[in-house]
């Protein structure tokens, strides 16, 4: 079977977080984050641009590298998407009290033996955009490439931990209740994997699926996932599923739900159908509702959606880094930001316990040795309590607890997987933690 041609390349790209970084990209020498600098580049300029610099969604053009690194600031040039809207509520401002000296932080890479400055480091996880909070005040901020501070970013996966969010908040407030079978809120699921299964082991993702995310297997489940959710016309005699609601009553189970995590994004998806139909919203509107007007965002955000309007609950997030640093903030500081208890207390507390550690471990993420999963959540468990949201090409949300920070990131990485940038990430982040706990 081959691999559809209108598959979406975002959506399977959004889904892909941690395959094994194959031995061909191992060696693959890839232009560094400077050569590959999408403005210098001179991607869709021009009135047309010229023919080798225009990037399509349909030839998968746009998400090749090093292109994508353009793409990624302008997704909603390429396919059909929702608005979250932020209303009109005035914005909660950032307080700003930039250093000079954190590009000087150093740390040792994973793996490896002489150190790298934190500086280096962005430019080795060919970062788009990062901000650092401390204390709730931004210490540090930068931007590369195309993206522009009041410009937007895929987030890709960390779309996951917003879904998982908004999942947790409803089961708080009442609205779900997380030891209720997935039948019971959508009957249309009953004959499928996730009929028998908890809504809280889709939030954890320990259902046992059958459907591989492996990238490399032409029939791999993931394929037919990503062409259901392709919002572009199928050809005449495609016979499969024509969005996401069609195609994930038809995932099969194999093995018992609760023992395993296994990370498959249609457990987002599915979560997304749950919170849609307990709140008769959608999620790009009930994220809009319970969370972005209320947070004082400075912009709106939007999320890509099939051929149906269905959002991406599982990759499709794009949102200004900023926000994304407002709503770490957010999280660390237990739902209360601007004047508003945002997101219960109680539901935040469930997020930092974090998940099943035993479950987690036999998922085998030789990098992520004692972490756990937990409302779409990634939970280090490291001595300062550290948990993030994580997403293919460097996306990430990390919330330090004991140092009181956030960072937040956006890049485009060549390589998917996080297994690339990681050995470069975590180790940096840590260190950079320390360095502000130090801080008067």
């Amino acid at each position: 079977m081959k691999q559809p041609y209108f598959y979406s390349r975002l959506v399977f790209c959004s889904c892909l977080l941690f395959v094994t970084v194959s031995k061909a990209q191992e060696k693959t020498v890839y232009p560094s984050a400077a050569e590959s600098d999408p403005v210098k580049m001179g991607w869709m300029v021009g009135s047309p641009p010229p023919a080798n610099r225009i990037l399509r969604f349909e030839d998968g053009s746009f998400f090749e590298f090093p292109a994508l690194r353009w793409s990624v600031a302008h997704m909603r040039q390429f396919m059909p998407t929702a608005n979250v809207s932020r209303g009109l509520a005035p914005t909660n401002a950032l307080t700003e009290a930039l250093r000079g000296d954190i590009g000087d932080v150093t740390f040792i890479p994973l793996g490896e033996k002489e150190p790298m400055t934190w500086e280096e480091s962005l430019q080795k996880t060919y970062a788009d955009g990062v901000v650092i909070l401390h204390h709730g005040k931004i210490v540090y901020e930068k931007y590369f490439g195309a993206l522009t501070p009041d410009g937007q970013h895929a987030a890709m996966s960390v779309t996951k931990s917003f879904t998982g969010t908004l999942g947790i908040m409803l089961a708080k407030e009442g609205l779900i209740n997380e030891k209720k079978k997935v039948a019971d809120y959508i009957p249309e699921l009953k004959k499928s994997a996730f009929g028998d299964a908890t809504v809280r082991e889709v939030m954890d993702m320990t259902t046992a699926l059958q459907f591989s995310e492996d990238y490399a297997d032409p029939n791999a489940e993931i394929w037919q996932f990503s062409a259901a959710g392709n919002p572009l016309p199928k050809p005449k005699d495609y016979k499969g599923p024509k969005s996401y609601y069609e195609y994930l009553p038809l995932v099969k189970k194999n093995g018992t739900h609760g023992k395993a995590f296994g990370y498959k994004t249609v457990n987002s998806d599915v979560l997304g159908w749950i919170i849609a139909r307990a709140t008769k919203k959608d999620v790009a509107t009930v994220l809009s509702e319970k969370i972005w007007k209320k947070l004082g965002t400075e912009q709106d955000a939007y999320i890509s959606v099939d051929a149906t309007g269905t959002p991406f609950a599982g990759g499709g997030y794009n949102l200004g880094l900023r926000d994304m640093a407002r709503f770490g903030q957010l999280i660390l500081d237990n739902g209360f930001a601007n004047g508003y208890q945002i997101i219960p207390k109680v539901a935040i507390e469930d997020i930092k316990k974090g998940g099943n550690k035993n479950a987690f471990a036999k998922a085998g993420y030789p990098l992520l040795k004692g972490w756990s999963y937990r409302n779409m959540w990634w939970i280090t468990h490291n001595e300062h309590g550290a948990f993030c949201a994580r997403g293919v090409h460097g996306q990430v949300i990390y919330i330090d607890p004991k140092a009181d920070m956030v960072i937040v990131r956006f890049a485009s990485h060549p390589v998917a997987s996080n297994a690339a940038n990681d050995p470069y990430s975590i180790p940096a982040y840590h260190a950079v933690a320390k360095f502000l706990i130090k801080l008067k």
